[in-house]
């Protein structure tokens, strides 16, 4: 084993280095290659960008810059075909290519409640973000614009637009604007979407109570042959008491007493149609369930885009004349054409009035 002296001087290694670091070789050999190439009468002086910019136009002999790549000439395209194939999705380039909008209605989700099986309105919570985005609806409004109010009959949702109306209310006030919002109007079509009980059609959350009183029942009893809209409820129910996606069931899932996702697009729109014909105005606020808003939108984009969260909304911006809008979810901008309603089955009114047993069907009628 090797012992040091203390008294004599250690000599340790060497760690400099005489030749320059990797980034600086690089860099003059970069320089070198530079000068090499570089023509004769070229000024090392001048930047390089100008040095580019001068041999440019060397070879071509215009006086105008080459054409650019986007411009589609290396690719034989011509600004034609290029307006041909641009995607609807993309914003117009242009404030003036802004197709001209006839009213823009916002489907709004209820804020938090206190919970679903039972009819008793948001939370505190729920009431502020309520308040929050009739505060953030009031920007888009401006002095002389009308605009209406709509609702489902639920208590979570009557709640929700009575806060959005305050909203509006306050922060037109603190803008200066003079804006006329309607009072409240709860629509059948924009109900949430419809259990077929034995007491009728109930809302998806009071076929839960009365699922609970029946469902007792036959656990007691305990000899099976539940009906098959007890069946249905106790599938969805099971899967939002799960932690689950209650609405992807009801999206995917086929179920006899449960209001399929396409009648409620239909009288969504039905809806939409009838408050843009009574009440001309600027913009329309309906505040509803995400269950048939979750419809619509996967109806208008093409693929589920997901649940809104609390107060979240889907955009219509109905153009003028009518024929078509422009439906707006999560940063995606889809234009549709507004379907003409007659042209196409109503599949529920039908199953309302075929789908019962003959000696129910004279009683119903």
């Amino acid at each position: 084993m090797t012992t040091l002296d203390p008294g004599k001087p250690v000599a340790l290694p060497r760690t400099e280095r005489p030749d320059a670091p990797a980034y600086l070789q690089r860099y003059q050999e970069r320089q070198a290659q530079a000068k090499s190439e570089a023509p004769a009468d070229d000024d090392d002086s001048a930047p390089l960008y100008l040095r580019r910019f001068r041999e440019r136009r060397q070879d071509s002999n215009a006086l105008e810059a080459p054409v650019p790549l986007w411009e589609g000439a290396e690719l034989e395209a011509t600004r034609a075909w290029a307006e041909v194939t641009r995607t609807r999705e993309i914003v117009p380039e242009t404030k003036e290519q802004l197709p001209a909008v006839a009213t823009d209605i916002y489907l709004v989700r209820h804020g938090e409640t206190q919970g679903y099986s039972t009819e008793s309105g948001l939370t505190p919570l729920g009431s502020w973000q309520s308040h929050r985005r009739g505060q953030e609806l009031a920007r888009r409004v401006m002095t002389g614009h009308t605009v209406t109010m709509g609702c489902a009959n639920t208590n979570r949702a009557r709640q929700t637009a009575e806060g959005i109306r305050r909203g509006l209310l306050d922060q037109l006030v603190l803008f200066g604007r003079e804006a006329s919002v309607s009072e409240i109007r709860p629509y059948e079509e924009f109900r949430n979407f419809q259990v077929a009980t034995p007491d009728g059609f109930r809302d998806v959350t009071q076929a839960f109570r009365l699922y609970h009183s029946v469902m007792e029942m036959y656990e007691r009893v305990g000899e099976g042959g539940r009906p098959q809209w007890l069946v249905d409820v106790d599938r969805f129910w099971g899967i939002q008491q799960g932690g689950g996606d209650p609405i992807t069931h009801w999206l995917t899932m086929p179920m006899l007493s449960f209001e399929p996702p396409v009648a409620c697009v239909r009288r969504f729109w039905a809806g939409i149609l009838r408050m843009h014909d009574e009440s001309p105005g600027q913009a329309i606020v309906v505040a509803t369930h995400s269950g048939p808003i979750r419809a619509f939108a996967t109806w208008a984009m093409g693929y589920d885009p997901g649940e809104p969260h609390n107060t979240e909304f889907v955009r219509v911006r109905i153009l003028k004349g009518a024929e078509s809008a422009m439906v707006l979810y999560r940063n995606r901008v889809q234009e549709v054409a507004v379907p003409n309603l007659d042209d196409f089955p109503d599949w529920w009114a039908e199953l309302e009035g075929k789908a019962l047993p003959a000696s129910r069907r004279e009683e119903h009628v």
